[in-house]
């Protein structure tokens, strides 16, 4: 599993970013910092949504915690079937095969013989996205 250990700062922590919550790869939407009181700390609302379900979640971090990041790969991959829900790919770079779920919304798009962007996110392969050729 590829992740990295990072300190919560107002600069690790912003809209776009990937990090870990509950072992599961999340996408920072949205991040509120309370300033820290008489006798407190920090505080991060950080407002998430899974990468893999599509799924929202908040949490709240202190300004001195460390927060997990996963590591996504993104790769280039040429489809080499097509079934119902499923395409078999090959890897651009390293010429692996493997099967991949469709998304609903690229299903018209993917034909044999497409380039596609997916990205492997702790081992999960997803589509993101067709090249047009």
């Amino acid at each position: 599993m590829d992740i990295k250990r990072d300190d919560v700062t107002k600069s690790s922590i912003r809209e776009g970013k990937y990090i870990m919550i509950e072992g599961r790869p999340f996408e920072i939407v949205g991040a509120d910092w309370s300033a820290p009181g008489k006798h407190g700390h920090a505080k991060c609302r950080i407002t998430a949504m899974d990468l893999l379900t599509g799924s929202k979640k908040q949490i709240v971090y202190a300004a001195h915690d460390k927060i997990d990041c996963p590591i996504i790969e993104r790769q280039v991959a040429q489809v080499l079937s097509v079934t119902q829900s499923k395409a078999q790919v090959m890897n651009m770079e390293t010429f692996e095969t493997f099967d991949i779920a469709i998304p609903e919304d690229l299903k018209a798009q993917i034909k044999e013989g497409s380039e596609l962007v997916y990205w492997d996110i702790l081992g999960t392969k997803v589509i993101k996205q067709v090249r047009s050729n």
